[in-house]
């Protein structure tokens, strides 16, 4: 994969098709920024918030959820559980038809539960299982902490050291994104030691988008298991994770999918594995049989499906913040989401690359099929001054170390126009 390098000018080169105006004119989904708070400025402007990737701005309809729930809190006590308006006993069911939808899951195959590393350990204790022959979890040199802290601690809860038993994808020398091909040779020389692939579908430091059903059917071929971290994927891209074979994965809701601050996460179990009850996990009383779960002296019974993964009741309040949100997603539809994301993103692209100034470089794919709507800018000699910069003047994206500022116009609230006033910012500051 080429990496791109953004060559840049001190004025913007202007659109040869339309303004940003103009397309926003044309944006089917436009009405829908009018249904998110925007963050204000102090001069009463909107900042131009581009860090969907980090945390989704709140959906305007979520305080009138979350009041709903507390109201029948108030009048009904405990019996909210089976008389309140939306009954909390199966509360988390309400969600699932659309998360299913958005990870591409069926959905006995899909459940919104716990939060993402508590999810990705779970199911590491159903799919991780080390032989003699086979005990190596490979994962990408620069995965996200919380995922390489999950999976170091596996290794050393199952008696194997990290240097024995950890594998890194890593890029070629002087190049930031990994080639599918070194993915194949690795898989090639170590597969048949592999127990588990388990990837970032998409990488939060560069945005690289990783072929799921390649390389799960690579992976299989190998014998191993494969899952996936989609943090930063769910609500992002279009997912198919029941056609891809994907075995499990795990994401957050806080994202792209505007659940709010540290909100519940999700897992996806393929129904290959979901109804098999054999399978070793941690129980917990909100996976056993729902017809006898409140008999409470019976032996574990799994709900088949994903469904029987789940520990404890869930959140209600937080479930009802989610669902605000999955009722647009629902509305909107993936397929529609992502057509305009790939607009928004391809858009960002041309204005970049339509600066003259080689203090950056954008090292997410070019190729749209290998990003979703997250573009990084690294930054020379990692000088964060220029983050603080745009900063000042009323962007809000974020900085990850050495040297990176990721941007992410998320379809359903930003513009073109958002774009527009983005690129002019960094060309000033520049």
């Amino acid at each position: 994969m080429e990496v791109i390098r953004v060559n840049f000018t001190l004025e913007l080169k202007k659109t040869t098709e339309m303004t940003a105006t103009e397309r926003d004119q044309q944006d089917p989904l436009r009405a829908y920024r009018n249904q998110f708070h925007l963050p204000m400025q102090k001069n009463g402007e909107p900042y131009v918030y581009l860090c969907g990737n980090s945390l989704g701005l709140q959906p305007k309809t979520t305080a009138a959820f979350i009041d709903q729930e507390l109201k029948d809190w108030a009048t009904y006590g405990v019996e909210g559980h089976f008389h309140a308006k939306n009954p909390w006993m199966p509360y988390h069911e309400f969600l699932t038809p659309a998360m299913a939808k958005v990870v591409g899951g069926l959905p006995h195959e899909v459940v919104t539960m716990n939060t993402l590393s508590v999810n990705l350990h779970l199911m590491m204790v159903s799919f991780y299982r080390p032989t003699k022959q086979r005990f190596k979890i490979l994962i990408e040199s620069d995965a996200f902490p919380s995922d390489r802290y999950a999976v170091e601690s596996q290794i050393k809860f199952h008696g194997y050291t990290v240097n024995d038993a950890l594998l890194e994808l890593t890029p070629r020398e002087g190049e930031t994104l990994i080639r599918q091909e070194d993915i194949e040779t690795l898989l090639a020389n170590e597969g048949e030691q592999i127990a588990l692939i388990m990837l970032g579908g998409v990488n939060y430091y560069t945005g690289q988008v990783f072929d799921f059903k390649r390389i799960t059917s690579l992976g299989h071929e190998y014998g191993c298991t494969v899952g996936f971290d989609l943090a930063h994927g769910a609500g992002n891209l279009q997912l198919s994770l029941h056609d891809d074979g994907v075995d499990f994965a795990v994401w957050c809701s806080y994202k792209y999918l505007n659940s709010g601050p540290g909100s519940l996460g999700g897992c996806f179990v393929h129904e290959r594995h979901a109804n098999d009850s054999t399978l070793p996990r941690f129980a917990g009383w909100w996976g056993h049989n729902k017809t006898t779960r409140f008999n409470m002296r019976h032996d574990f019974d799994p709900i088949p499906g994903a469904e029987g993964w789940q520990l404890s009741n869930p959140p209600i309040l937080s479930l009802a913040a989610m669902l605000s949100s999955l009722k647009v997603f629902e509305e909107v539809g993936m397929p529609t989401l992502c057509a305009k994301s790939l607009k928004l993103t391809n858009y960002l692209e041309e204005q970049l690359l339509a600066i003259n100034n080689d203090r950056i470089q954008i090292i997410t794919p070019s190729d749209p099929e290998e990003r979703g709507c997250q573009l990084s800018i690294q930054v020379k000699e990692a000088d964060k001054s220029l983050f603080d910069a745009i900063t000042a003047k009323g962007v809000i994206a974020d900085w990850r170390e050495p040297d990176v500022i990721r941007v992410a116009p998320v379809p359903l609230y930003n513009t073109f126009e958002d774009v527009y006033q983005f690129a002019q910012i960094l060309t000033s500051c520049l």
